[in-house]
């Protein structure tokens, strides 16, 4: 696993948020199915909290759970989400924040693959922000090339 670097939740951050990233970040609000930016995303790359930039999740873990969100089998590295009990909306629910963010990020679910652990995270496209496979040296992520083999396909 490569070395984190030091993330945190600070106010210049928090202020750089459109309206939606806000209310999903900040309130523990959900986007709508399908119309959002990365439910569809099938580049390689990974996924960082839209706030502190922690790394969260990678494509080589993503797949199509026909929910309309972006969903994973597993995080990059399970320290940097935090679960929560969530009884909103009448559920129990547990939901998935980041860890040095504190951002809402989604939440997880035991309906995911089987073979691939069984779990789901499903995750607001609005608490996330892409970067590339070709980026991740040039923004500060290129330990995380690692989790891209010639087995996986990014998707």
């Amino acid at each position: 696993m490569p070395q984190q670097a030091e993330y945190h939740k600070n106010p210049e951050s928090v202020s750089r948020l459109d309206p939606e990233q806000y209310r999903v970040t900040q309130q523990d609000g959900t986007e709508r199915p399908f119309a959002n930016a990365y439910w569809d995303n099938h580049e390689p790359g990974i996924y960082v909290d839209v706030v502190s930039g922690e790394p969260l999740f990678a494509s080589v873990d993503k797949y199509d759970s026909r929910s309309g969100w972006p969903s994973f089998t597993k995080p990059i590295a399970e320290s940097n989400v935090v679960e929560r009990e969530d009884f909103s909306h009448g559920m129990i629910r547990a939901e998935v924040r980041s860890l040095h963010g504190d951002s809402h990020l989604g939440h997880v679910f035991n309906d995911g693959p089987l073979d691939k652990g069984g779990m789901r995270y499903c995750i607001n496209s609005a608490s996330l922000r892409f970067v590339h496979l070709d980026d991740l040296e040039d923004a500060g992520y290129g330990d995380y090339r690692t989790l891209f083999t010639d087995e996986t396909d990014g998707q």
